[in-house]
């Protein structure tokens, strides 16, 4: 195990959940960024510069830690999606869902200042969403208040039920922390991560 301490770049209550999984002590620190879509930038181009400015926002702070940074931008026919918010916007993100693919680009990025590594990974989800009637979605939402997700809806809950398929590499990274990849930079970084 490296005398390193692990960080992670995030206040998402759903990443700490994944990162707990690879049972490692680590801490949390908000990375604190702008979250803004730079002009013409593609939403994976997006996701994966978010990840490494928040995994270098918290290294700058602790050059002596690995940290783990991650962002994940929902995309439909090319235009990116943020987080609902409210009832109002995650009904109307669902109602334009419905019967669609949707892409989900989840990057992550194990960062150490000192040494100068960033270990980058990309995952490409692509959800694809049963036809979806307003009773269904008034339903859905009601039930699990998805308003902090990346297009209104939780997967590893309820949210499932409103899918016809899921296809990925990793299904980790649909919640938000492709799992397989950390586990993998993770050990390239000498923790020991089974």
């Amino acid at each position: 195990m490296p005398t390193a301490r692990l960080i992670l770049a995030s206040t998402s209550a759903y990443r700490r959940q994944l990162l707990d999984r690879l049972g490692l002590p680590y801490s949390v620190e908000s990375p604190a960024i702008d979250e803004s879509r730079l002009p013409d930038e593609t939403p994976d181009a997006m996701s994966e510069r978010l990840a490494l400015a928040k995994a270098d926002a918290v290294g700058v702070l602790h050059p002596d830690a690995w940290v783990i940074g991650s962002d994940q931008v929902a995309e439909r026919d090319g235009v990116a999606l943020g987080k609902p918010g409210d009832h109002a916007s995650a009904v109307a993100q669902l109602r334009a869902a419905s019967g669609r693919t949707l892409r989900f680009h989840t990057s992550v990025c194990v960062r150490s200042i000192a040494t100068g590594a960033a270990l980058i990974h990309r995952d490409l989800t692509q959800a694809t969403f049963r036809a979806l009637d307003d009773d269904s979605i008034e339903r859905y939402l009601r039930a699990e208040r998805p308003y902090d997700c990346a297009g209104s809806f939780k997967s590893e809950g309820l949210g499932i039920a409103l899918f016809e398929s899921i296809r990925s590499d990793d299904p980790t990274a649909l919640i938000g922390l492709p799992l397989i990849a950390v586990a993998r930079m993770l050990r390239e970084a000498g923790f020991d991560v089974p």
